[in-house]
């Protein structure tokens, strides 16, 4: 068992600290992001880097109190034992809003990281920033547009959850200094002539021609499509209510416009509670657009 200070030459001339530790035969590194050497060019840099060395030494020292009183990173024996990916699997098996699809991708992008690291099994009491980082530079390797930016959000929001279940002494995420790198692709969107050409376009599947023209008109994504009831629809008054999240806790009611196309759309009213559309999954759904746009002769790629 032992905390020792490592110093990582940076591309720039700087130097980032991290921590040593080994514990129970594991060894992990924790970055001190917020403690960075300058490359010394004069009296002023040398003594700001011995403050930061002082402050890395006070946190070795502190770090090592840690893995012999309570190990490290952890409030209680349930956490040090906990594995992320386990309890990250319940996390979603419970999880009831509209992203689940995406929150499970997530996770699964994490296992297949810690395969490809040697880090299956990994518990909460030893994930460290620095990990955070290199499953941040696994993500932008392997995500274009808005996808590592939107995955590592949510991987964020279920390490806060653990924190605040108390699974981590502190919040790693404090320490990670990386950000999610790269532009967002900007969406394809069809103009007027090319949707009169798309609904002339036959497709195997009139349930998604429907509810693809039908988003077309009201602007509702393909999540809110799939769960619309008939009794969110009011023909009378030429309106649609839909339920969105708007914080964690949270939902606001969206009212939204019908004209007479979207109207012609939606087709006989079924029962209260019934779907709407009967729409296959999104991964579905998404290659029998992929078919019609490609027949319809629209060089775009429409989700």
């Amino acid at each position: 068992m032992g905390v020792t200070i490592k110093k990582r030459k940076n591309a720039n001339g700087t130097t980032t600290l991290m921590l040593d530790i080994y514990h129970d035969g594991k060894r992990v590194y924790e970055r001190l992001a917020h403690l960075q050497l300058a490359k010394p060019s004069n009296q002023l840099d040398r003594e700001n880097n011995k403050e930061l060395l002082q402050q890395a030494e006070a946190i070795r020292l502190a770090r090592a109190v840690d893995l012999e009183r309570n190990n490290y990173n952890m409030d209680n024996e349930a956490g040090k034992k906990t594995v992320i990916v386990d309890w990250m699997q319940s996390y979603v098996d419970t999880y009831a809003k509209k992203d689940k699809r995406i929150i499970q991708n997530v996770l699964n992008r994490f296992i297949d990281f810690l395969k490809i690291d040697k880090k299956t099994g990994l518990t909460f009491g030893n994930i460290t920033a620095l990990l955070i980082e290199d499953f941040i530079d696994y993500l932008q390797s392997r995500s274009t547009g808005e996808g590592a930016s939107s995955y590592y959000k949510r991987f964020k929001k279920m390490l806060k959850q653990a924190y605040r279940k108390g699974l981590m002494k502190t919040n790693v995420l404090d320490f990670v200094e990386k950000k999610v790198k790269g532009r967002a692709r900007k969406k394809d969107t069809l103009t007027l002539d090319e949707l009169k050409i798309l609904a002339a376009t036959p497709t195997e599947s009139k349930e998604v021609r429907r509810a693809a023209l039908f988003s077309c008109f009201t602007g509702l994504a393909f999540v809110d499509i799939k769960a619309l009831t008939w009794n969110k629809i009011k023909l009378d008054g030429c309106m649609m209510e839909i339920v969105r999240a708007k914080q964690e806790a949270d939902n606001v009611t969206v009212s939204i416009p019908l004209n007479t196309t979207a109207i012609t759309l939606l087709g006989v009213a079924g029962s209260p509670t019934a779907k709407v559309f009967a729409l296959p999954s999104a991964n579905g759904t998404n290659k029998t657009l992929k078919a019609w746009v490609k027949r319809a002769g629209i060089d775009k790629k429409i989700t």
